[in-house]
């Protein structure tokens, strides 16, 4: 069948998740269309694409060129208004990777039932932030995890504790801060946390950031004597190099979070996590096998101190994750959407 997907969010493409680092959603958006290339579809993607190229069997179409007159699956990307840029003959499909609230809106219904668009969400959690109806024309469709992960040398920890956060500094770093430094610093005195984030090491060079961004910078920086480290992130090559390296995958998490797209990642190379049970974190771990789930302090503590210091609970807990992260292909999840369509 012929298959357009449509986003008209960032320049990037489907060489960009490998090199350069990239959010969770963009990258899904980015690993789709080659996989259903795979199985056999023509799949042209129209986006804000540096260039307009051939990408592993994929016409990616730069936003300003020519707009086809008709396609037959249409897959539009978190805006329900690009449900109607080209004319699909088989299937309009909403793509969603964020809360579902905005759909409850009645110009976004009036779309939805114009266009007969099926809805894909990443998950249960996700699927269980819509209120609307229409059973039948939804479906909760797990993300892929990248073979840059999947296919990742044996874990090799550093000689350091290594401790690694993703998460957006709102998204409960500031908590994660105070856990660190009051109760797993003090227990592994040579661990270190390393905190993944662009707007960090922006305003280690000078940028000045947001205020309540910057409140949780400054509380970051004071803390660099326990062993707090700014790192930037990075592209998949390099990423899944650096989940090789840790011991445990901090993540506070939050509540509006659908995918927990580096929690994925992380445990696909087979680092363990210790998480807060909010939004998608669930679907993306096993509880108390590859990850441990908590809201409390002290617990949350406990195990990150475990996952540092502990060789046989690391292990048996990294063993797990590895083949629990490994199990979802892109190509799995392109079987799944072809049944939304077909």
């Amino acid at each position: 069948m012929l298959v357009t997907l449509i986003d008209d969010s960032i320049p990037f493409n489907g060489l960009t998740p490998a090199s350069q680092p990239l959010g969770g959603a963009e990258k899904a958006f980015a690993s789709l269309p080659a996989a259903l290339a795979r199985a056999g579809h023509t799949v042209r993607v129209i986006n804000r694409t540096p260039h307009t190229m051939g990408i592993d069997d994929v016409s990616w179409v730069d936003w300003d060129g020519r707009r086809p007159p008709i396609t037959e699956v249409l897959i539009a990307f978190r805006k329900p208004r690009l449900l109607e840029f080209v004319r699909a003959t088989s299937a309009r499909i909403l793509w969603l990777t964020g809360p579902a609230d905005y759909l409850d809106r009645p110009q976004v219904k009036d779309m939805l039932e114009r266009t007969e668009a099926r809805l894909v969400f990443l998950g249960r959690t996700h699927q269980d932030s819509y209120t609307g109806s229409g059973e039948s024309s939804l479906r909760n469709i797990s993300p892929g995890v990248r073979e840059e992960y999947r296919d990742a040398d044996e874990m090799k920890p550093a000689e350091t504790p290594t401790a690694i956060v993703t998460t957006h500094p709102k998204h409960g770093l500031d908590w994660l801060l105070d856990v660190w430094t009051s109760r797993i610093r003090p227990k592994v005195p040579n661990a270190e946390l390393h905190i993944y984030s662009a707007a960090f090491k922006k305003a280690d060079s000078g940028t000045t950031l947001p205020d309540d961004l910057d409140v949780i910078y400054r509380k970051a920086l004071a803390a660099e004597q326990d062993g707090i480290v700014f790192k930037s992130p990075a592209g998949d090559r390099d990423m899944s190099q650096a989940y090789r390296h840790a011991r445990v995958h901090l993540y506070p998490g939050s509540e509006r979070e659908m995918y927990c797209s580096t929690l994925a990642e992380s445990q696909a190379v087979g680092v363990p996590a210790v998480a807060r049970p909010m939004g998608a974190v669930k679907e993306r771990v096993i509880g108390d096998k590859s990850a441990f789930l908590t809201d409390n302090d002290s617990d949350f503590a406990d195990h990150a101190i475990r996952m540092l210091s502990d060789e046989e609970e690391w292990t048996s807990a990294s063993i797990v994750a590895r083949r629990h992260g490994r199990s979802r292909s892109w190509d799995t999840t392109a079987s799944e959407f072809e049944t939304v369509f077909r």
